[in-house]
């Protein structure tokens, strides 16, 4: 999620859909995701940042004691950049439990992302991983998951994870419609303008129409201002 700006920014409509619109945000993901209730977590705080929450990062939702947690330090580097999510929430289905980890963009530029670990750090552990990924997802291992859209990716990446470990989980993709469109901003106003910009990720990233993990991918539109 990018930097939130004054009134406009995935940041700021996400946070306006859970404090204002939750009842809506939440019909519109059971629409997509049959279950009985959702409870979102919350973020926590810290004194010394200039904004004073926290995200959920990594695994960090999970029990100290899950093995998906617990591994994924074998499979992703602990130190840089962590994953972090925009929203995390539990969804009460009819098979149990099963997480729901969120990513939004209201820009087409907040899509676009590349990965900056160093051959001396953990970037070797990243690529490893990602190819691993790729296969089990028969994803071409000449598709480039580092470049180009890594946020994306690495959010799949971290689905397999929890998959691989029987963890239930979805992963949405919210996609905010008519945001304001800005210097570097390009701003979709409907779903069928955000297209072009999906299917062009949906190429790079070389997923197939169908793979394992179909049924646990999700994308949402909102309108930033419903009719």
């Amino acid at each position: 999620m990018a930097e939130m700006g004054p009134g406009y920014g995935s940041e700021a409509h996400l946070l306006r859909y859970l404090g204002r619109h939750q009842n809506l945000l939440n019909s519109e993901i059971l629409d997509l995701i049959p279950a009985a209730s959702i409870r979102w977590l919350d973020f926590g705080f810290d004194r010394n940042k200039k904004w004073s929450d926290t995200e959920i990062v990594r695994l960090d939702f999970l029990p100290e004691e899950a093995p998906a947690r617990q591994q994924w330090s074998s499979v992703w580097p602990m130190s840089g950049t962590p994953i972090n999510w925009d929203a995390v929430a539990e969804l009460q289905t009819e098979h149990g439990p099963e997480w729901l980890l969120v990513e939004a963009k209201a820009n087409v530029q907040e899509m676009q992302s590349n990965c900056n670990a160093s051959e001396a750090g953990g970037l070797p552990l990243i690529r490893a991983t990602v190819d691993r990924t790729k296969a089990a997802l028969d994803v071409p291992q000449s598709a480039d998951w580092l470049q180009g859209y890594y946020q994306a990716a690495n959010r799949i990446v971290a689905l397999q994870h929890l998959t691989q470990h029987g963890v239930q989980a979805h992963l949405m993709f919210i996609y905010f419609c008519g945001d304001q469109d800005g210097p570097g901003r390009s701003c979709p106003a409907t779903p069928a303008m955000w297209e072009e910009a999906l299917s062009m990720q949906a190429r790079h990233l070389g997923l197939p129409s169908q793979h394992p993990l179909s049924d646990r991918i999700h994308r949402l539109f909102l309108e930033v201002c419903p009719n």
